[in-house]
């Protein structure tokens, strides 16, 4: 999966745009199942199983990733911009960017610190206070390259990292969409669905309209979570940590989960013999927000691999973690299929 997950993440693909990651993952399951795209841009696939199941179970991660969009340029040719997706002002001064179709570099720049007075020195600076710098001489050279409404993403290069770690941009969720398709691309014991969806960093709106169209019985969610077993943050604050397993969540900011659905995904993990770890804020949230107020309501559970840097370029995931979480999602697809 690691493979797959680089060659995911080189791709630029933030919410609005995720055609170039679309096409990636087709071209990964291309004759292991069957697949369509729907008017949203969502990628709904069907994979036969040995057996057909009792229920319908659909398993969702989204291909999107959080990103920028040039709004105004300049007479200078500096560009301003709005972020696409939630992004902390923290980690975006000074990072290097790819920015529209031709994917010219950038940087992102703020007012030198001499130029700054009173408070401006003590707080972050506004998102509207930044800009993009692409080296342009004026605003007619900058728009030779590029136009209001072009995206723009972090350039940040997959590295193999420490004890058994890797970096990247998009870990949310290109490694969530690298387990799917480990999963389609293995043999399944039942019928199963899976869904890879757009717009999640911007309100879930994929996974609305993809969960509507196939209607499942149970929703499983694959997912990257904030990690924040860092240095300076207490225990209980944490969120969850590297190494510890996949983590399973019994409430965020957008989903009470099901109770029976969290405590099996907890029983399924010791019967396999991996690690397995709460979600430990309410905290967040994911296409579990959409998704189980569908319909007459769908069952769902949320399974995340414990991320660092969570939204920058440098996401941080643990190996273990990713591969105990392709064994939990399959383990509690197989169950669901025939509860």
């Amino acid at each position: 999966m690691l493979e797959t997950i680089k060659l995911l993440c080189e791709i630029n693909a933030p919410s609005g745009a995720e055609e170039p990651i679309r096409k990636a993952i087709i071209k990964q399951i291309s004759g292991f199942a069957e697949y369509s795209t729907d008017a949203l841009g969502n990628l709904i696939v069907f994979k036969k199983g040995k057996q057909e199941a009792k229920n319908k179970v659909m398993l969702a991660a989204h291909m999107d990733e959080v990103g920028f969009i040039v709004r105004y340029v300049e007479d200078s040719g500096l560009l301003r911009f709005a972020c696409v997706g939630g992004i902390d002002t923290r980690v975006i001064v000074g990072k290097r960017l790819l920015v529209g179709e031709k994917a010219v570099t950038g940087v992102i720049g703020t007012k030198p610190i001499h130029l700054t007075k009173g408070d401006e020195r003590e707080t972050m600076p506004d998102i509207d206070s930044l800009y993009i710098d692409i080296g342009a001489k004026d605003k007619e050279d900058a728009l030779k390259y590029i136009s209001p409404g072009d995206y723009a993403v972090f350039e940040s290069g997959f590295v193999n990292f420490g004890n058994n770690l890797i970096k990247a941009k998009a870990l949310d969720d290109r490694a969530g969409c690298a387990v799917l398709i480990e999963m389609i691309r293995s043999e399944l014991t039942y019928d199963t669905w899976f869904t890879f969806n757009v717009q999640e960093e911007v309100g879930c709106r994929g996974a609305m309209v993809s969960a509507f169209t196939v209607a499942p019985d149970y929703a499983i969610v694959l997912e990257a979570t904030t990690a924040a077993d860092i240095a300076g943050v207490e225990a209980g604050k944490q969120v969850c940590e590297l190494g510890k397993g996949p983590v399973v969540s019994f409430m965020d900011r957008g989903t009470v989960y099901d109770r029976e659905l969290y405590h099996m995904a907890f029983e399924l993990a010791e019967k396999a013999g991996i690690h397995c770890q709460p979600k430990q804020m309410v905290a967040g949230s994911n296409e579990a927000s959409a998704i189980h107020k569908v319909r007459g309501g769908i069952k769902t559970l949320a399974i995340s691999m414990p991320c660092r840097y969570i939204h920058s370029p440098s996401c941080v995931l643990k190996t273990e973690d990713i591969s105990d979480t392709f064994i939990l999602a399959k383990a509690a697809a197989e169950h669901l299929a025939q509860l």
